[in-house]
């Protein structure tokens, strides 16, 4: 998303993106024969739609226009504590000490990493859009536990129609230059996401999401700072301060704690 950034607008890179990913979904769908969603599964689609592809990357593509990708994945990887809290509030799971106690430290490293960020002069409001992108990640983790399922397939192509409709709109109303990308390098970041970061890794988070309780699937996002940070080194020459990778630490340290530390039962 940052190399796609440098050259399309964000929301228009995002909401193009998305409408290409659907297109080939719908596509797949009427080759296969695989029935739309309908009624309360519809419903459930286009929540997930609106969520979990217009809202979280609406924050996170204007983010990462000027946030770090490290940062950035720092942040989502806050979405299995946001899940845990949301799934209670929601009354699918119950309320764990250790959860809250995994809460604190993660927002003792986020106080670290945020500071960083700012010394970096990100600018605050960028740096919450990211905070909003892992919200709406955890709130769409829930709605789709909530309805009836459908084939992975079509439940995605309703979902990323929906949000490529939100973010073309806010690309329109943000008056956004509508640019077809010339650099090579934005043709392999852009293909790479309609494909990779789409198709394969939506049908896959579904699939998971369909097995596991909505918490168990947020945990994906531990692994992402440990891919993104090397990378983003590697790719975009982000550099890793050791009190960004002290935060990092809290934040996954705390994350452990509250979801994924289970101590054993005495027999």
């Amino acid at each position: 998303v940052r190399i796609s950034n440098r050259e399309l607008p964000p929301f228009w890179g995002a909401g193009s993106r998305f409408a290409i990913a659907s297109f080939l979904l719908f596509a797949t769908a009427r080759v296969k024969g695989i029935a739309l969603p309908r009624g309360k599964a519809l419903l459930g689609a286009s929540i997930y739609g609106v969520l979990g592809f217009g809202a979280s990357y609406a924050f996170a593509y204007w983010g990462l226009v000027q946030v770090q990708a490290g940062f950035a994945s720092v942040i989502m990887s806050l979405v299995p504590l946001l899940t845990l809290l949301f799934a209670v509030i929601h009354g699918l799971e119950s309320f764990r000490w250790r959860g809250l106690a995994g809460a604190m430290l993660s927002l003792s490293g986020i106080a670290l990493v945020f500071r960083e960020q700012l010394h970096l002069a990100a600018p605050l409001l960028s740096l919450f859009a990211m905070v909003a992108a892992a919200i709406s990640v955890a709130e769409t983790n829930i709605v789709v536990k909530k309805f009836p399922k459908s084939h992975p397939v079509v439940t995605n192509a309703v979902a990323m129609a929906v949000g490529s409709a939100m973010l073309l709109t806010i690309s329109a109303v943000m008056n956004e230059p509508h640019i077809i990308p010339t650099a090579f390098s934005t043709w392999v970041a852009f293909t790479y996401l309609v494909f990779i970061g789409s198709i394969a890794l939506f049908a896959l988070f579904l699939f998971v999401l369909m097995r596991w309780t909505a918490s168990a699937t947020s945990y994906q996002f531990v692994l992402s700072p440990l891919v993104t940070v090397p990378v983003a080194a590697l790719l975009v020459y982000e550099k890793v301060s050791p009190v960004f990778a002290l935060g990092a630490f809290l934040v996954l340290v705390g994350v452990y704690v509250g979801v994924l530390y289970s101590p054993k039962k005495k027999s």
